[in-house]
């Protein structure tokens, strides 16, 4: 709501509460040539602190001069009210009682209590106006850090998006360029393989969530694309259970995981290495787990990677706050880890 607006609502505020009396008194035309000036200086006092005072003093965190101010302004308002533009106080029955008598010293009426009234009266209309622009203040300041907030999350998750392809398409480039010197018909194959797996990377994962299918596509044709380097299968067990292939799931999440299995179980020793994927999909719950053994000898591997598993780590806490379960268990044989997101 802008400044305006505010303005107008606030107007409308005091002119309703003023109405309300002015029925209470029987529609009393006194009342109003009593009351109509201080509801015009009422108006002009809202008008300074939303467009100056607030503005320039107050959300500048300049308190002292927005006090001091502040308190001039009631008070010299109050004063042009009372002195130059006096209005006499007819005596008048206010819901059918008799008015007060005079004073004991039956004099007339001091403007210092007329003065004083109207101090009341603005710096009520002054303390309410006040309490409505820090509120809508504090709002917007809400609004300001959580939008804030988004965009930082989003350029996290980019970041950490173009930290994951590359490692992607330098293994993958790196099993391209070791099935070439052996087989060329596979190695088309896996060129086909690459392509539509560059084709969800650049496309599908500019996506904030997928769906389970593409991810688990995205999978297989990086398992083909794996295996396509030599003639032997490998044993990688992959078993599904979608029970919605519509559940969305962010992107890339699962490779990082897969990735570090490859890696580490060292695969090429068939007769005692194994990965074990396992994925379970229904509407409301996504169940990720992968297995991978451990070689009894540490198997030296080239130095780039290991980026996946932290980025996955920040994402999570990032996409599925209090949503996910990540477990890691260890063993002397084995490694494992468990992945569960709640999609609700």
């Amino acid at each position: 709501m802008n400044k305006f607006n505010r303005l107008i609502v606030q107007v409308a505020l005091w002119l309703v509460i003023g109405l309300v009396i002015w029925f209470n008194q029987t529609l009393n035309t006194t009342w109003i040539n009593e009351n109509l000036v201080i509801f015009l200086f009422q108006v002009l006092l809202i008008y300074l602190l939303i467009f100056v005072l607030a503005p320039k003093l107050l959300f500048t965190k300049k308190y002292a001069l927005f006090t001091i101010v502040s308190v001039c302004c009631v008070m010299v308002l109050a004063f042009i009210v009372t002195w130059f533009f006096k209005i006499p106080m007819e005596p008048h029955a206010i819901n059918n009682m008799p008015a007060p008598g005079p004073p004991h010293d039956s004099g007339p009426r001091q403007p210092p209590s007329h003065y004083l009234f109207n101090v009341l009266i603005l710096g009520i209309s002054f303390s309410l106006a006040l309490a409505l622009e820090v509120f809508n203040h504090l709002k917007k300041k809400e609004a300001e850090t959580i939008k804030a907030q988004n965009v930082n999350l989003e350029n996290e998750l980019k970041l950490l998006k173009s930290q994951i392809n590359p490692h992607f398409l330098f293994n993958s480039l790196n099993n391209i360029y070791t099935l070439a010197g052996i087989d060329t018909g596979k190695t088309q194959k896996s060129i086909i393989n690459l392509s539509d797996m560059l084709r969800y990377v650049l496309y599908d994962c500019e996506q904030e969530v997928v769906s389970i299918k593409k991810e688990i596509e995205y999978i297989e044709n990086y398992l083909k694309l794996f295996a396509l380097k030599s003639s032997k299968s490998y044993p990688i067990s992959i078993k599904l259970n979608i029970e919605n292939n519509g559940a969305y799931v962010a992107p890339m999440l699962f490779i990082p995981f897969i990735e570090n299995a490859l890696k580490h179980s060292n695969i090429d020793d068939r007769n005692n290495a194994f990965i074990n994927i396992n994925i379970t999909a229904t509407s409301t719950e996504i169940n990720f787990d992968v297995e991978n053994s451990k070689p009894q000898n540490k198997v030296v591997k080239d130095g780039v990677g290991g980026i996946g598993l932290e980025n996955v780590k920040k994402r999570l806490a990032i996409l599925y706050p209090n949503k996910h379960s990540l477990k890691i268990v260890e063993n002397e044989t084995n490694f494992k880890i468990n992945l569960q997101l709640k999609l609700i």
